[in-house]
């Protein structure tokens, strides 16, 4: 893919909900507002504005998905091999956006916000949100960009969660949906996942029923939530080609100080965590995760004559979200008669491998929207 990098990028903010008439209807049926999107654009949007294609980030990603902020940067944004001239998600054809989601921490609103009512972060205050207010939230975006139909909607991992919600609740509104390494429901074994990560954070002292702004914030908690997380991103065969059962000090030890290479990376990536995430928007996106079921029919509720082409990809090692999981929704769209495609493809990372394989996904993403162009004669 080489390194034909966009270059610089800056960090935008579009605000909406400052009068009542214009805030966000919730699911739980709470009027909120205001409300802070950060986003960022790649590309140009032509004169028809029919070119845009809508970048869905990870749980725990942001909108920074291509480019750097400034030359001392030491890594691009975090699809960067995937976005670019004449990369798969090619910026001299198309107009990227990538938005942070609301309930996150990286510069829209959520927990760590401050409420406008108090002047202090809204913390638990925070109302509940589902992936389809966060669509709610990101289609204001679009309106304020004068997108009236997105080319495609694309994502990993929950990211591949919020395209299909994004096909649920406004199918008219997307070319095609491009979803990796993600399913139409939470499985128990899922759910059971976040619960455990949720209650390391909860349990810890310093969370504080969410109160821990400008006090000792939830380390502990938060770290091990990461930890958690991380061991369910990976395969046993990657485990094992990167760490196997190899000593950190090369000898046994009488204590229980880190001992194997699995454990400091673990622990590293759990301590390093915390320096970048919110604690509460963990909750809370775990949370509205879990709630998340598009499954059959809730799929395709508004189905008419006009619904987006699909592009489904997973990954052999991946037992978190498995290959069968998007095969169930292949095999439903095209009993529908949906315009589908799916590809498996072989790796040993497990369910980082769409972050990884970046080469792989990159010919079978651009050959699918090459075709799509020219359905749209675009």
């Amino acid at each position: 893919m080489g390194n034909r990098s966009i270059g610089k990028v800056k960090k935008n903010y579009f605000t909406f909900g400052g009068k009542k008439s214009d805030r966000l209807l919730l699911e739980s049926g709470i009027v909120f507002g205001p409300i802070t999107i950060a986003y960022e654009t790649y590309g140009t949007l032509n004169v028809k504005r029919d070119n845009a294609i809508l970048i869905q980030h990870t749980l725990t990603m942001d909108s920074h998905a291509a480019g750097y902020y400034n030359n001392s940067d030491k890594k691009p944004g975090w699809w960067d091999n995937l976005i670019g001239p004449k990369k798969a998600f090619d910026t001299e054809k198309f107009f990227i956006i990538c938005s942070n989601i609301i309930g996150g921490c990286s510069g829209s609103t959520g927990p760590s916000s401050n409420n406008p009512d108090t002047g202090k972060p809204y913390g638990t205050e925070f109302p509940f949100i589902s992936l389809s207010d966060m669509i709610k939230a990101q289609k204001k975006l679009l309106d304020f960009l004068g997108i009236k139909k997105l080319f495609s909607v694309a994502g990993g991992s929950m990211g591949g969660m919020l395209a299909l919600q994004i096909a649920s609740d406004f199918p008219e509104f997307t070319a095609s949906v491009i979803s990796i390494s993600a399913a139409w429901k939470q499985s128990p074994m899922q759910i059971a996942f976040s619960e455990v990560a949720r209650q390391s954070i909860i349990r810890d002292p310093n969370w504080n029923n969410g109160n821990y702004y400008e006090k000792q914030i939830p380390k502990k908690g938060l770290s091990l939530s990461r930890m958690i997380g991380h061991i369910t991103y990976m395969s046993e065969i990657s485990m094992e080609e990167k760490f196997s059962r190899r000593l950190k000090n090369k000898k046994f030890s009488n204590s229980f100080d880190i001992d194997f290479e699995v454990e400091s990376y673990l622990n590293y990536n759990g301590n390093s965590f915390v320096d970048r995430f919110d604690a509460n928007s963990f909750l809370y996106i775990t949370r509205a995760l879990n709630y998340f079921d598009v499954s059959e029919d809730k799929l395709i509720k508004n189905y008419s004559d006009i619904f987006p082409s699909f592009l489904l990809i997973s990954f052999d090692s991946d037992w978190l979200y498995p290959h069968s999981y998007s095969e169930d929704i292949i095999h439903f769209l095209m009993s529908k008669g949906v315009n589908t495609t799916y590809a498996k493809i072989k790796s040993s990372y497990g369910h980082d491998a769409f972050l990884l394989e970046q080469e792989k996904e990159s010919g079978i993403i651009k050959n699918f929207l090459e075709r799509i162009c020219e359905e749209n004669e675009l």
